[in-house]
């Protein structure tokens, strides 16, 4: 077992992507087992000793970042294995939580399959994207990380090792989960009593439906039920080709007409991803690019999986869709090959750039949203942001998942001023999608920035009942305190 607790060596532990500023910590451990994981939480159950689960960093809610307790990093858990192939279309890769995403693609790939969750940020550790059941551009076909979760191993509060295939452990008729732990005895609790959203993208509290099975609890938890240390990913056999485009029109009618055929199918497409820019986002983009339209009022990115055989009536599939929808066909960027498709996905990624370009030369950072609703209700709150802030003169950006009724808006305030009004209009926008059926959170999680609006979302009972199974899985309260679900709540409940 790795210990550090030299000021360099911790100094890269106190922050993520979150901007959150306030980390510190007496030291951080690096397992390099399941075993040694387990151990140290097992040793730390009658000590007071507390725990802050590490990934790579790239998280953006604080959920990393020390409040004072000790940090465990999994970053030596890396070992990937090979694919074991069960059927003609199925097979599965056990992987350690600290393996990079990135690095199980590529080994995947290379083996002719395919791990389809992805999320932005390819440089996450596979057990983060776990616990923060990540989803990314390609949820609109695959669905989120649980969709393509077998089987996990998962360090408990107690000191147990918990090895949970899909299947395993289900809640009984009455909502209860029943488990009997070498360390931790005999364990029952009910799970969420609080209905599910219907988004099809939700990463805001603990995981409930009737008959649910314990492995999706655990997937979404944050790390505040256990750590998950292994876990065996489903895998489907690499796509043959891919095409993708990006698509530019001059009226955002038009454009929303394109995103609700495309989501159908209409007309024999069958996209794999959608993804939208506003006109803000493309003026950024345009520095860089400056070929984009200038009367383009935003664009959709697309891609479709095909066969070499399929591709020419796929893609005129998609042409007669772009003429129907008075697209910019002759302006738009369609990528054919590896290097267009490479050059478009650099496109994809330098709004964050430069966007992160931008506010470093501002005196405050951005206010951004995570909001998902039903598809009926998209239009109602993208409307209600863009006009929020026109209101209010803000500059600004909206760009996302339109495929999944799920959009980032970032406010980039020029000064104090605009960042104090931008942060009272976030509880606007939380009150706005909540009220259309929506998630506060549909991918990024929840963490300690955003744990004071979840009451919002399940009310003061749904917490409760979050916080009673924290309790009763973690009675000593070791692990993540401060995530995910508001500490007052665990110092007022009893386990």
């Amino acid at each position: 077992m790795i210990f550090k607790d030299d000021q360099a060596s911790i100094q890269a532990f106190l922050s993520d992507t979150s901007n959150l500023k306030t980390g510190k910590t007496p030291g951080v451990y690096f397992p390099e087992s399941a075993t040694e994981a387990a151990g140290l939480l097992r040793d730390a159950s009658g000590s007071g000793k507390r725990f802050t689960i590490a990934g790579n960093g790239t998280g953006t809610t604080g959920g990393r970042v020390p409040e004072g307790d000790y940090v465990i990093s999994t970053q030596n858990l890396r070992h990937i294995g090979e694919p074991v192939v069960l059927t003609e279309n199925k097979a599965y890769i056990t992987v350690e939580a600290g393996a990079v995403l990135a690095e199980i693609q590529r080994k995947t790939e290379a083996s002719g399959w395919f791990y389809p969750p992805d999320p932005t940020e390819s440089l996450c550790f596979i057990g983060s994207t776990i616990a923060n059941n990540s989803s990314g551009a390609r949820t609109f076909r695959y669905g989120p990380t649980r969709d393509h979760i077998m089987r996990i191993l998962v360090a408990l509060p107690m000191g147990d090792l918990l090895d949970i295939p899909r299947g395993r452990y289900l809640a009984d008729k009455n909502g209860m989960f029943h488990l009997d732990l070498p360390l931790a005895g005999p364990l029952s609790f009910h799970r969420p009593g609080y209905q599910m959203p219907e988004t099809s993208k939700h990463n805001a509290g603990y995981y409930s439906k009737e008959n649910m099975d314990l492995i999706d609890l655990f997937i979404g938890s944050e790390g505040t039920l256990g750590l998950i240390v292994e876990a065996d990913l489903k895998l489907i056999p690499l796509p043959r080709h891919v095409f993708s485009c990006l698509v530019y029109f001059t009226s955002i009618d038009d454009l929303f007409s394109f995103n609700a055929a495309a989501k159908t199918s209409a007309g024999g497409v069958n996209p794999r991803v959608l993804e939208f820019f506003d006109a803000n986002s493309l003026d950024f983009l345009r520095k860089n690019y400056p070929d984009i339209p200038r009367n383009a009022a935003g664009a959709i990115f697309f891609e479709q999986e095909t066969a070499p055989e399929n591709e020419e009536s796929d893609l005129q599939a998609w042409l007669d869709l772009m003429e129907s929808c008075n697209a910019l066909v002759d302006l738009s960027w369609i990528a054919l090959d590896r290097e267009e498709q490479r050059k478009l996905t650099a496109f994809r990624h330098a709004l964050p750039l430069l966007v992160n370009d931008w506010l470093a030369r501002q005196p405050e950072s951005k206010i951004s949203t995570d909001m998902a609703v039903p598809d009926r209700s998209f239009r109602e709150l993208y409307d209600f942001y863009d006009h929020s802030c026109r209101k209010n003169s803000f500059t600004f950006i909206i760009f996302g998942h339109i495929g999944n009724a799920h959009v980032h808006l970032n406010i980039l305030p020029r000064n104090r001023e605009e960042f104090l009004r931008a942060k009272a209009l976030y509880a606007d926008f939380v009150a706005k999608a909540l009220a259309l059926g929506g998630t506060l959170s549909a991918e990024h999680g929840i963490g300690k920035l955003k744990s004071a609006y979840l009451a919002a979302m399940y009310g003061e009972q749904g917490i409760r009942e979050m916080a009673a199974i924290k309790k009763r899985v973690d009675p000593f309260l070791v692990l993540n305190i401060g995530n995910l679900i508001p500490a007052s709540y665990l110092v007022t409940e009893k386990p």
